[in-house]
């Protein structure tokens, strides 16, 4: 093998499982280890799920969460004592969990802001503003690779836009228009709460996010968290799409089907 196709199979690879209010979940790897992060879903869900981008639970090394909301732990519990995964998270996150999770395989705490190793992919966990008790996004990297997951932001802050620098690849949120929301079903305090600065991001804010944080090396970005009520897949990516300015693949992530795996 040589140095070109050596270095290719230590980037990273990924797939969004799922990503909207009903669950949630992406899979990394560099072949070798293998990460969920988040698992919203039920157990059998995401056995599914992984079985469409042809991976097996039992070679699962870890998952790792991002906050306690149902959306993003829910098959976390089942999944880690049937196979005997380690869950990861912050202190805060994964006592505010205990109700959902119960008792994990085991436990594995991280700090927001302290980059670790799960084998030799490095995950830099940085705060967001969300309402929840400590949540985080991810920049994940691993050789000459990096994968963001930014989802569940009120806003976009300083500290994101730093960790979100020189991305091969994104997760990003790109949860409502804010003229279907004013318009939509949802209660006032509901619609105050998806809006204000620990809710989501609007289709408008992730295009300035994008175009903050693009650059020639950004190969791909996947919208996630859609709101069914508040968004239309079309109106999210013709927004976000006015922050691309080289040749990045824009696709919305689905609630129903695992996307294609990615090989950044």
């Amino acid at each position: 093998m040589n140095s070109a196709s050596a270095s290719a199979n230590q980037n990273l690879s990924f797939s969004v499982l799922a990503s909207g209010s009903s669950g949630n979940s992406v899979f990394v790897s560099d072949s070798h280890t293998k990460i969920l992060f988040d698992a919203g879903l039920s157990g059998k869900e995401i056995e599914k799920r992984l079985a469409q981008i042809g991976e097996d639970p039992k070679e699962i090394t870890c998952i790792v969460v991002s906050h306690e909301h149902i959306d993003h732990i829910k098959g976390a519990g089942v999944l880690s004592r049937r196979y005997k995964i380690p869950v990861y998270g912050t202190k805060k996150t994964l006592i505010s969990s205990e109700a959902t999770i119960k008792q994990p395989h085991e436990k594995k705490f991280f700090n927001s802001g302290t980059p670790f190793f799960i084998g030799e992919i490095k995950i830099n966990p940085f705060s967001i503003s969300h309402d929840a008790s400590d949540p985080c996004g991810f920049a994940i990297s691993r050789f000459n690779s990096k994968l963001g997951i930014a989802t569940d932001l009120g806003i976009a802050t300083s500290l994101v836009k730093t960790r979100l620098q020189n991305c091969q690849a994104i997760l990003l949120e790109a949860n409502h228009d804010p003229d279907l929301l004013a318009s939509g079903p949802y209660p006032w305090s509901l619609k105050q709460r998806i809006k204000s600065r620990s809710g989501h991001l609007s289709n408008q804010e992730a295009r300035d996010l994008l175009g903050e944080i693009i650059s020639p090396c950004m190969s791909r970005v996947i919208l996630g968290h859609l709101s069914k009520e508040n968004n239309h897949p079309q109106k999210a990516v013709d927004t976000v799409a006015q922050a691309i300015n080289n040749n990045a693949k824009l696709i919305n992530a689905s609630q129903e089907t695992a996307t294609p795996l990615f090989k950044l």
